[in-house]
Parts: C-alpha cells; sequence; structure tokens
C-alpha cells in the first residue's frame, strides 16, 4: 500500500513520492481517520478536552518507557505513553465521580501534573547524557519526518482495530453519546462503555504522537469532527465525513510541509484542519454563517413587504390613495428608502402610482395585504387567550413575529390557529374600520 503511488508512477497533487514523503502522507491519513472517528465522540459528548488531557497525560509514559528500556523503537514508546494516558483517563473520571471537583478543573488537574511530570522526566533524560535520548523531544510538536514504514504499519493496525471497535459498538456508543440514562436503563453497561470509549481517544492519542505531538494533538481529534458536525445531522454520515476531513487534512498538510521550507509537517495539519473548520462553519447548509445569512435576507424580503402593504392597506381604507409622506409618517421611516422600497413592489404590480408620489395597492398586493393581516389577528387572538388578555392588549406585531420564529414553525402554528378559529376556539373577528390592522411600530 505504501508503494502503491511509485508503483503506479503517480504522486499527490503533482508532488512526487520519495520514501519519507509517502510514509509521511500515509501515516497522516491514518491518524486523519482515526482522530476524525474518534474524535466524533469526544465533540458529541461534550469531552473535547479530554484529548488534549490525555495527550499531555501521555508524555510521562514515553520518558518512563525510554528509561527502562533504553529503547526508542516507536512500539515500545507507543506502549509507554498508552499505559500513562489510560492512567490519566482513570485518574479524570475517579475525580469527576468522587469528588465534588468541576470536570473543567478534573482536565486542567490531570492535565498540568501528568505534563509536568512528563516535563520533568524529559528534562533528567536530557541531562543523562545518554546519547539514545536524541529525539525524545520530538513528541512535543511532533516531527512526521521522523515516520518509517514500520511506524506508518503499526499505525494502521493499531487504527484498525479502533475502528473496528467503533464499527462494532456502533450503536451503544451512540446511545452513549446521546441520551446516556436512556442507555443505563436499557441494562447498557455505561460506565466499562464510557471507559472503552475514553480507552479509544487514548490510543487515538497515542498513534499521532508522533506525527503531531502532544501540543497539536487535541486539534487533530477535534477539529475534524467539528467541521463535519456542520454538515449532517446524522451520526453515521458525520463519522464518514470527519475521517475524510481528517485524511484530507493529513494528506494534503503533510505535501504542503514537503514543499514549503520550514514549515514542520504537525502545524500543517493542524492549519489545514482549521480551514476545514472555518470553511464549514461559514457555508455549511442550515448552520453555516453565510448560509444563515443568505436564508435571513431571502425570508427578510417577503416579511417587510408584508408588513409594507399592510400599512398601505391600513391607509388606504381611510383615503384610498396613499401618500408617500402619510406612509412614512406611519411606519416612522425615512422617505427616500421608502420611495425605493415602493418602486420595487410597483415593479411586481403589487402597487400602482396614483398621482403625485402617492400609491394605491393593486388586487394582488390587496391580497398580500389581508393575509398579513389576518396572520397577525390570529396571532394576537392565540396569544391574547394563552395570556388571558383581550386581543387589543397585544402588541406583538407579524413582522416580530416572523423575525423571530423559524418559517417551518410558522406554518405549522398558523394550521393549528386557522383550524381553532374555524372552530370557534379562538374568535378572530375583523378590526374597527378606524383601527389599524398592519404592523404596529
Amino acid at each position: 500500500m505504501l508503494s502503491l503511488f511509485d508503483n503506479l508512477g503517480l504522486g499527490v497533487f503533482g508532488v512526487e513520492l520519495n520514501y519519507t514523503l509517502r510514509n509521511v502522507i500515509f501515516g497522516s491519513a491514518v491518524l486523519g481517520a482515526v482522530g476524525g472517528v474518534i474524535g466524533c465522540f469526544a465533540v458529541l459528548r461534550r469531552q473535547s478536552l479530554v484529548g488534549d488531557t490525555l495527550a499531555h497525560a501521555a508524555l510521562p509514559g514515553i520518558c518512563l518507557a525510554f528509561m527502562v528500556t533504553g529503547s526508542r523503537t516507536t512500539g515500545v514508546l507507543m506502549l509507554g505513553a498508552a499505559i500513562t494516558g489510560w492512567l490519566g483517563t482513570l485518574a479524570l473520571l475517579g475525580i469527576i465521580r468522587g469528588s465534588r471537583v468541576k470536570p473543567d478543573a478534573a482536565l486542567g488537574i490531570v492535565l498540568s501534573v501528568f505534563f509536568g511530570v512528563g516535563t520533568l522526566l524529559l528534562t533528567h533524560i536530557a541531562q543523562s547524557g545518554d546519547a539514545a535520548q536524541a529525539g525524545l523531544d520530538r513528541f512535543l510538536f511532533g516531527q512526521a519526518a521522523s515516520l518509517v514504514a514500520e511506524d506508518a504499519w503499526l499505525m494502521l493496525g493499531v487504527g484498525a482495530v479502533v475502528l473496528g471497535v467503533v464499527a462494532v459498538l456502533f450503536k451503544e456508543f451512540k446511545l452513549l453519546s446521546f441520551d446516556p440514562d436512556f442507555a443505563a436503563s436499557i441494562g447498557l453497561p455505561t460506565t466499562p462503555l464510557s471507559i472503552l470509549l475514553t480507552t479509544l481517544i487514548v490510543v487515538a492519542v497515542v498513534i499521532g504522537l508522533q506525527a503531531v505531538g502532544v501540543i497539536l494533538m487535541v486539534t487533530v481529534l477535534i477539529a475534524p469532527a467539528l467541521a463535519a458536525r456542520q454538515w449532517t445531522n446524522r451520526l453515521g454520515t458525520m463519522l464518514f465525513l470527519a475521517a475524510g476531513f481528517g485524511v484530507a487534512s493529513g494528506v494534503t498538510g503533510s505535501v504542503l510541509s514537503s514543499e514549503v521550507a520550514r514549515l514542520p509537517t504537525g502545524p500543517a495539519i493542524v492549519l489545514v484542519a482549521t480551514a476545514f473548520v472555518v470553511a464549514s462553519l461559514l457555508f455549511a447548509p442550515e448552520r453555516g454563517v453565510v448560509w444563515a445569512a443568505i436564508e435571513r435576507a431571502r425570508y427578510r424580503r417577503p416579511v417587510v413587504e408584508a408588513g409594507l402593504l399592510a400599512d398601505l392597506r391600513s391607509l388606504t381604507r381611510v383615503g384610498g390613495v396613499v401618500s408617500v409622506a402619510a406612509l412614512a409618517g406611519k411606519r416612522g421611516q425615512p422617505a427616500r428608502p421608502l420611495r425605493r422600497q415602493l418602486r420595487g413592489l410597483a415593479r411586481r404590480d403589487l402597487i400602482v402610482a396614483a398621482g403625485d408620489d402617492a400609491w394605491r395597492l393593486t388586487s394582488a398586493g390587496t391580497a398580500i395585504a389581508e393575509g398579513a393581516a389576518r396572520r397577525e389577528r390570529l396571532w394576537k387572538a392565540y396569544l391574547g387567550r394563552q395570556m388571558e388578555l383581550d386581543t387589543d392588549g397585544v402588541h406583538l406585531s407579524m413582522d416580530q413575529i416572523e423575525r423571530t420564529l423559524p418559517p417551518e414553525t410558522i406554518a405549522l402554528l398558523e394550521r393549528d390557529l386557522v383550524a381553532a378559529a374555524s372552530s370557534g376556539a379562538i374568535g378572530v373577528r375583523e378590526p374597527h374600520p378606524s383601527s389599524s390592522p398592519g404592523v404596529h411600530r
């Protein structure tokens, strides 16, 4: 698998793959996939900082493994990291469940204590004069270029075990993440499952330490999951998307690191993953900031137009033709932007000019205005009944309501209100001709 691109004579993004880059890309892709999938459960369980804590807790294990064995073999160091990372997990769970310390404080305690011990051990090893200790500090910030084929295959094997456990226990982990109380009520062993899930986070952290290091590992866990969450409401889809974002971040960051001088691989992977998060927060359907702004703009226009037509109708009932000055006075709006809005309504044949700086509703405009006025009266009747007030005492306009509630909620409640009004449960009466059925401002 590692030599697949070379055998085909291909590269990635037009970059020729050498032995080192091939190992780095492969290892980073495995790390991205495993970290993305496991990170989804950490995000959903609101344990995003657990990965950071466990990454720091793994540092003393690396140092102890070297001190005991004298070997810098990746498998030995990963085993040591896994042991202290798991001990950090038990310490964290013990503090949270056995004391009154809040989870965020417990995370801070475990992170600082284990990282402090690891830093002391790392300093002691550096001062011991042992030539074999050279390179241990790479686990702080990562050194993906040091990956060899055996390391990449080890990451693949361990990562496959992690993903296999997730696949087998997917339903249990899903229930534990969304409704742990219900999971306990149907007999699932929530405590062992929680420990197992946290152990998988430890394993995901351990396989990524050599590539991105203790400091940056949390981003590899959280960023792909956070980006994927913006695009879907289904856990299965979220896992696949997070794995895809993780792989893309690993591969792209590795290639960028090889092409840009003095750009470390770990930070490059983190920056690419962060770019996916930013893009998702901005452009993801339904949740993205830009998407939401476009939807608000699309929805605000008919709301504003309905309010304007309702005000025109209320003034028309008094005198027929409505001047811009009278309409501006009613709405408390400057005349110049109001004229621009009126010209837009005229282009849609909702109003027609009726003399100098005056307008009249068309039949289509009257229908829209009457519909807006009726919805407002229905809302006032509903709210009046809920608050035991007279309808005239409710001063909440349709404009305000539609800016507060999403369209699907408005449609649902309107159907209920119309049904209640038809059955007589809510009285809907036409206002007195001198009253204003339009938007209160």
